[in-house]
């Protein structure tokens, strides 16, 4: 797997410009979903160490809201960070990738499904995000465009956990980004949400005003929309921020 080495370049053109002898540490808050955008190794640098916090974009954004030291924060949608910028929290957030979302169902896909339809279906038990958690608000916008209700077994708090009811053969389907359903290789398996029923989500990142270490902040930030780090999300399965 490649590995976020765009990370660790912009990570070291820091280090290099900085005070030398004193170890510091970025402190990364990043939606669930980035987990493998983002993944890899917990690098330590000669001068600073890279450090990542995955939940739901809502719980982060609380955190921070409380005070949680965080240095950068990432989310799955933009509504959930206009919270830290109407609070003056953050600096001016940068989208740095998109994604869509893809229903996620067992290898093999045993229950035939085919659409966003036969989640509706009796013999069909399905997870969703709780609505608070932005792919739940995505999947709930995606649902209501084509008219389907469903009633999902529970309601999760990070794509990751709604994924992991499939994986571990609890439900039989869920709604996330195609991004996790890659992400979980032969565990299990995607179906197609055509373009027209689908929604884009959008990824901004800010660094937190209050970091004791802004102008590293700053770098990862920037650092985001480098070509290499662009190159290494598509690879990931993400979208061109524009």
């Amino acid at each position: 797997m490649v590995r976020i080495c765009w990370i660790l370049f912009g990570l070291c053109l820091v280090a290099a410009s900085c005070g030398r002898g004193r170890e510091r540490t970025l402190r990364v808050f990043a939606a669930a979903s980035l987990t493998d955008g983002f993944a890899g190794e917990q690098a330590t640098l000669p001068n600073d160490r890279l450090t990542f916090s995955y939940a739901g974009s809502q719980a982060l954004v609380q955190q921070t809201i409380q005070g949680a030291p965080a240095d950068v924060i990432a989310t799955a949608d933009t509504k959930t960070m206009q919270r830290l910028v109407d609070a003056h929290l953050v600096e001016a957030p940068v989208v740095f990738a998109r994604n869509r979302l893809e229903i996620a169902v067992a290898p093999g896909n045993p229950k035939h499904i085919t659409g966003l339809a036969d989640l509706a279906r009796r013999d069909v038990t399905i997870v969703l995000d709780d609505p608070s958690v932005p792919a739940g608000n995505y999947a709930a916008q995606a649902l209501s465009k084509l008219g389907v209700s469903v009633k999902p077994k529970s309601l999760e708090l990070d794509v990751r956990s709604a994924l992991g009811k499939v994986t571990a053969g609890e439900v039989d389907a869920t709604i996330v980004y195609q991004t996790d359903v890659t992400a979980a290789g032969s565990r299990a398996e995607g179906v197609v949400i055509p373009d027209a029923q689908n929604i884009v989500a959008t990824y901004p990142v800010a660094a937190v005003r209050a970091s004791k270490n802004l102008a590293d902040a700053r770098r990862f930030v920037t650092d985001l929309l480098s070509a290499k780090a662009q190159r290494l999300l598509r690879q990931r399965g993400f979208l061109a921020p524009t």
